[in-house]
């Protein structure tokens, strides 16, 4: 590390993944910088942690004190923290010289495993309650849920001493082959003829160690009494609730077995879905406010991810304006939300995920994100918004509001012609027609791919006639083509969009008289924004130096280019 790398580093002030550690008043103990090592390295995320010795609270480079002689050992730190942690913990040590100064710095990566000194002490990185980052103690609970979240360990797999078979429900096993019967093929079917005992076993949900039958977490979630969940699992809770402005219409909490919860929050949904219908030539659209499929793998996937070790519940919020599920439990390691489209599954909970997948509930893949977003869009809906997620909670938003039919009939028109758009097409288009203009990095960005994979993507749509570019190289841009702005029942937008100056209204009107054939004084007024009057009197005038033709009277009069 340069000393200008490190100023920038103490610059940014103390964060989750860097800790200053000031000597001015007295040097740290060895216990002491071993257990700042053991904290940082008990974090989530994937970037390195930095320990900076020598830069106090407030950002001042005071310098280390030497901790061997008259000076400091690089190696002698590191074989310190690793013989006084367990597991042993590997860092980077060195000396950078700033200003006059030197720190001590040690680079520290997040561990998969907890780790902790060798008298058995465990803390971790975390915000305190004023905000400012700060080494908590890191109990047995939140071991798990870390573990789980790096992959390490599947929680829902754990055993939990003192459990037994009569801790299962038989109502929910038959709940369970009911989901398989209905999810059209989707589930395992081998599954239906198996007996309770048998088909526990092949979900993995008990554990017959020396004879003795006891359950899994995963097992007591799915197949578990209300009263043994509420004993074992005191975490486990869902919240189904209406909230319309500042009224609260439906506020309702569970603590049932999985499957249960799904039934129940499928049948709120449908009884609150409403549906509209258009018709695209002798085909029969409906367009709900939300799409059943989306909300099923919403739901699911919170059920499934969530951090079973965490207090808090699983919230299904029904706005006006848009439906919101969260659980508690950051994303996954490796998963965020610039990557979410693209990233390999990693469920926090494997137990639940293979057994949702093979009830028929979610999609096989694993990819249920893409169908939440692909589901979005094709009802003519924003795209989906993760924004809102932090490093404790992921939070799903579902836009709702009107519907943008003349985007479904686009989509459905281009499925009857045998050109299904995929996902990658309806979020290019749908960016489009909000912000009017996209680049190859800005698209690279938006499908959370190379640039080279949204060139092409951007390219199909041309090659398929939904697109134009413009520019050259690293310049090109592209737009909707005028064709694709009729579809969409905006004409005057593919004009505007071609880059005239905005007082070049007279070339703005020819090249909407040359896209569209005509053009009214109601459309001019819309495309060069002008009043009645004016749009009149710019049409007269062009009318006069012979650029338009008038055709027809009064209220069904109209312009055209006039005969060559």
């Amino acid at each position: 590390m340069t000393a200008d790398e490190l100023r920038g580093l103490i610059a940014k002030g103390e964060t989750l993944d860097v800790e200053f550690k000031g000597e001015e008043k007295q040097q740290l103990s060895d216990g002491e910088l071993v257990e700042a090592a053991v904290c940082l390295a008990n974090r989530e995320g994937v970037a390195p942690g930095f320990l900076l010795v020598g830069v106090e609270d407030d950002g001042r480079i005071t310098g280390h004190r030497p901790r061997h002689g008259p000076a400091t050992d690089p190696q002698a730190v590191m074989a310190l923290i690793a013989n006084r942690t367990r597991p042993s913990l590997g860092c980077r040590v060195e000396l950078v010289a700033v200003d006059g100064r030197v720190v001590l710095v040690i680079q520290i990566a997040p561990s998969r495993l907890p780790v902790g000194t060798t008298e058995g002490k465990f803390v971790r990185r975390a915000m305190g309650g004023r905000g400012e980052p700060i080494c908590a103690p890191l109990h047995f609970s939140e071991m798990q849920g870390l573990m789980a979240a790096k992959g390490a360990q599947d929680y829902s797999a754990l055993v939990f001493d003192g459990t037994a078979w009569n801790d299962l429900d038989p109502l929910e096993f038959e709940r369970f082959r009911r989901f398989v019967r209905e999810s059209r093929g989707t589930g395992d079917i081998a599954l239906l003829n198996l007996s309770d005992e048998e088909l526990a076993r092949a979900l993995g949900a008990v554990d017959e160690t020396d004879g003795a039958v006891r359950v899994r977490v995963g097992g007591l979630l799915l197949f578990g009494k209300e009263e043994s969940i509420r004993r074992y699992l005191p975490t486990h809770e869902v919240a189904f609730q209406v909230l319309m402005r500042s009224r609260v219409e439906v506020n309702q909490f569970y603590r049932w077995p999985l499957l249960r919860v799904m039934e129940e929050l499928l049948t709120q949904f449908r009884a609150r879905s409403r549906e509209k219908e258009l018709m695209v030539g002798m085909l029969r659209v409906g367009i709900p406010d939300y799409p059943e499929p989306a909300f099923r793998e919403a739901v699911a996937n919170a059920l499934i991810h969530r951090d079973y070790t965490r207090l808090g519940a699983v919230h299904v919020q029904w706005h006006e304006d848009r439906l919101e599920v969260s659980n508690p439990g950051g994303f996954p390691e490796g998963v965020r939300v610039d990557n979410i489209l693209v990233t390999a599954p990693r469920p926090r909970n494997p137990l639940l995920a293979d057994a949702f997948k093979r009830a028929g509930i979610v999609e096989r893949t694993g990819r249920g994100v893409d169908t939440i977003f692909f589901e979005q869009l094709r009802n003519g809906r924003p795209a989906p918004s993760y924004d809102r997620s932090s490093p404790t909670d992921v939070v799903l938003a579902l836009p709702g509001g009107e519907a943008n039919l003349e985007f479904v009939r686009l989509a459905v028109e281009e499925a009857q012609a045998g050109r299904d758009l995929s996902l990658s097409d309806l979020l290019l288009l749908n960016a489009l027609q909000v912000e009017r203009s996209l680049d190859t990095p800005h698209a690279a960005a938006l499908l959370q791919r190379p640039e080279a994979e949204a060139r092409a993507s951007l390219q199909r749509l041309a090659e398929a006639g939904l697109v134009e570019g413009r520019g050259e190289r690293k310049g090109r841009a592209y737009h909707l083509s005028g064709a694709t702005y009729r579809r969409l029942g905006d004409k005057a937008g593919y004009v505007r969009q071609r880059g005239f100056e905005p007082y070049q209204q007279e070339q703005m009107i020819l090249q909407y008289v040359a896209e569209h054939g005509r053009i009214t004084r109601k459309e001019t007024a819309d495309l060069c924004k002008l009043a009645p009057s004016q749009a009149r009197n710019l049409l007269i005038r062009m009318k006069k130096a012979n650029q338009l033709s008038l055709k027809g009277a009064r209220r069904g009069a109209f312009y055209v280019l006039p005969p060559k």
